[in-house]
């Protein structure tokens, strides 16, 4: 599993088209977003291919401005089903 961390930043005029895009994008979620079109997203994906296609659709919509990739993490599905043992903590 890859997850990825954007920041996209739209013109004002296009953020409900570039919202409605990212939202359609399977394992996409905006996670804030302000008046001056910059948007905080995550992408999940299996492979790191698709990411970078969901990445460059994003890039290629009107009204995009930019896109810029802050966080990527691979993993693979086996170990993120595997149980962490607890740890306590004592002060």
């Amino acid at each position: 599993m890859h997850i990825t961390s954007l920041v996209v930043h739209a013109m004002p005029s296009h953020c409900t088209a570039v919202d409605a895009l990212i939202n359609a994008l399977p394992g996409a979620q905006i996670h804030g977003a302000d008046a001056n079109g910059k948007r905080v997203v995550t992408l999940e994906a299996p492979t790191s291919a698709e990411i970078l296609d969901q990445v460059a659709t994003i890039r290629q919509a009107p009204g995009v401005l930019s896109v810029a990739m802050v966080y990527q993490h691979a993993e693979s599905l086996e170990s993120l089903n595997t149980e962490l043992p607890h740890v306590h903590h004592t002060t």
